[in-house]
Parts: structure tokens; sequence; C-alpha cells
């Protein structure tokens, strides 16, 4: 009967995984220059969240990079390292928050550490890298497979293999598929990468979801252009929701006269007019292409979204974002959840500025608390937190 017991026990947690993500998740960002504390995980708990996205490339290591060593060529796990993720994935359990863990980096794509670094391509050029990157995957899930609080492994954030590869950000559906076409095959082709990953995750362990992500920094227009979604059944699609940037993101904040939402905004080269339907139209995106190839619409995930809080109309584009969101019945996680190297996004904060001695604090790696309470800016997310 014991050996009976442990013969199950996977399919168990396996069902209770899927099962949590048969329901809408609504949960937070995490992108941390240190491991949240436990206060953290509980504080977000508290606030209504039930999934954190964890992003652990910024955190400390003795290596060049958390977790992997070096970007440059992948060896192993580093031990500490491995033992400081496990330690915080703890963390997040004991406050009853389930985790998708995410890399900033794999080997051959180093994330931007600062604003002049150079964008790494070498991951989209180079098959090598995708061998390394497959046995980083293949290391981590073997290490993770039997944490409680893992609810998906998300492969990689924002990857971006056009950048460099001839096909503009925004180009025409028919531009964009015969671009994916034209590089199928190659270090660029992403779905063909994602399933390389899948296989060495799932030759170790084959239960716990994975999560990926489109082309062009995960952007919702990108489905468009995949050619059909991954070989397994647990599998997540994830996108994140910026648009349009030039009005939410930070230097629209620094104009003389920042661009309205409602109102004509720039994107893709050419000024248009966003509001809610165009909102919903362009998040619905991904529903529609789930739908076209036979994916639940319950896989899809809104893994990213937000605008620059001092934004005086991130309020109603927040409001009109989750409305969307809803309304399809995805899952989301707001970006992001008391950050602590910026303050962008933080909308606990409402939309005052924060002190010099905040930047000071930041600078020299050491806490500051701010203020927080209810406000206009994060109420379209708490109120929506709330509904359990």
């Amino acid at each position: 009967m014991v050996g009976a017991a442990l013969l199950a026990a996977p399919g168990a947690r396996a069902a209770d995984l899927l099962e949590f993500w048969n329901t809408p998740q609504r949960g937070a960002n995490s992108f941390n220059r240190a491991p949240p504390d436990a206060a953290y995980f509980t504080a977000l708990r508290g606030v209504g969240a039930t999934w954190v996205r964890l992003a652990f490339g910024k955190w400390p290591s003795r290596e060049r990079d958390f977790l992997l060593g070096s970007a440059d060529e992948y060896e192993s796990l580093v031990a500490a390292d491995l033992a400081t993720l496990r330690a915080t994935l703890d963390r997040a359990h004991a406050a009853g928050l389930k985790v998708v863990i995410v890399p900033l980096s794999l080997p051959g794509a180093r994330a931007k550490r600062e604003s002049d670094d150079p964008f790494d391509d070498r991951l989209w050029s180079d098959k090598k890298y995708w061998r390394e990157s497959a046995a980083f995957w293949r290391d981590l899930a073997a290490a993770l497979k039997d944490h409680p609080a893992v609810a998906a492994y998300d492969l990689i954030n924002e990857p971006v293999p056009e950048r460099k590869g001839g096909l503009a950000e925004g180009a025409r559906p028919d531009v964009a598929r015969a671009w994916q076409a034209k590089i199928s095959g190659t270090a660029r082709d992403l779905p063909a990468f994602y399933a390389s990953l899948t296989a060495a995750i799932r030759a170790v362990d084959p239960l716990t979801p994975i999560m990926v992500e489109p082309g062009w920094y995960a952007s919702a227009f990108a489905f468009d252009y995949w050619p059909a979604p991954l070989d397994d059944g647990r599998v997540l699609y994830a996108f994140h929701m910026y648009e349009p940037w030039s009005a939410t993101g930070a230097p629209n904040v620094k104009r003389k006269r920042p661009y309205r939402y409602p109102g004509r905004v720039p994107y893709a080269d050419a000024a248009s007019r966003w509001d809610a339907a165009r909102v919903g139209t362009f998040t619905h995106q991904p529903v529609d292409w789930a739908r076209r190839q036979g994916v639940p619409v319950s896989r899809i995930v809104a893994g990213e979204f937000g605008c620059m809080r001092r934004w005086a109309d991130c309020p109603r584009y927040l409001e009109d974002v989750l409305t969307a969101l809803e309304d399809d019945g995805l899952h989301w996680a707001f970006y992001a959840f008391r950050e602590d190297a910026w303050d962008g996004m933080d909308y606990e904060l409402g939309a005052a500025k924060v002190p010099w001695a905040y930047w000071d604090a930041v600078a020299q790696g050491k806490p500051y608390p701010l203020p927080r309470g209810p406000n206009a800016v994060f109420e379209p997310i708490s109120r929506r937190l709330r509904k359990r």
C-alpha cells in the first residue's frame, strides 16, 4: 500500500498543478534585486494574489550570472544559488502562493544589466547555445520538479529572435508569417527552440507545466506567426501587455506634453487611436490564436502588464487592460509588486514622487521603506485581487 501511494503521488501533484491553471489566477511579478523575504510573500498573498512570476536573474551570486554560472558557457547549476532559490520558493509556499520561475538570461542571451549594454543575440545565432540552454533547463527541472510551490517553468523572459533577424516590430501578419517560414529550422526559430527545451525538461520532469512566450518581447501580436502550438499538453502560452509603449512607458512621463489615453499615440511607425476597444482587440489576439489552434483559453496567460504609475492616465489604462483580460477569462500577473530597484510600476505608491533618499538607498543597495496604501492607481488591480 505504501509503494502504491508513492507511485500515485506524482500523478496527484500533476493533477493539482493543471487544476490550478483551469480557473483564472491573479498574481504579480517579482523582479527584485534580492531574493524576496517572507514578509514580501505574505504581503503579496495578503492583497489577494494566488501566484507570483519570480525572476531570479538580478539576484547576487559569487558567479557572473545567478544560477547559470556564466551565460557565456553553461556547465552546471551553481549549488549555492540553487539553495537560495529553493529557500525563496519555500517562503512563497509558506505564504500560500504558487510560483512560476523565469530566467532573465539563458546561455548566449545575457539580459541587459545597464542601459548601454549591447543586445546579446548569440542564442538566436548559434544552436550551441540552444544545447546549453536545454542542459540548464534539464538540470533545473530535475532539481525543482518536486517543489510544491512551483506551478510552471517560464522558459525565458521576453525572447526576441526577430530583433537582429530582419523582422520589424509590428510587421504585417503576412510579412511576419513569411519571415517565420524563412527562418524555420534556424537558430531564430523560436517554436523549435522551445520544443528542444521542452524535450530536455520532459526527460526528467514529465509533469510540471511549461510556460512559453512569443517573440518581440512576448507581444500579443507575435502569436499570429507561430505555425502551431507545442506538442505537449501541459504548456501555457503567455504574452505581455504594455502597448502602446509610447504612452505607457517612462519616456512619456517626461514629455512636455505626454501622450494621453484614450488618444492618438505612435505605434508601429504610425499614430493611431488607443482606447478600451483597441486594447481589447490587442489583448484578444492570443485568444484568437488559441481558438484557431484548438488550445484551451485556460492555457493563455497575461504574464506582464502595466504602465508608469505617475502617468495621469495609468489608472484608466489599467482598468481597460484588466477588463479585457477578465472578459476573456485569462490568468494575469501585473508588473510589478514592490520592486526594490525601481518605483515606476510600484502601484501601491500611488502617483507621487519618491524622495531622493530612496534613490540614495537604492544606489547603496539598502532598503528604504515607503508609505503604501489604497490609492487610485492601484485600485483597478487591488479590486480584482480581492475577488478570490
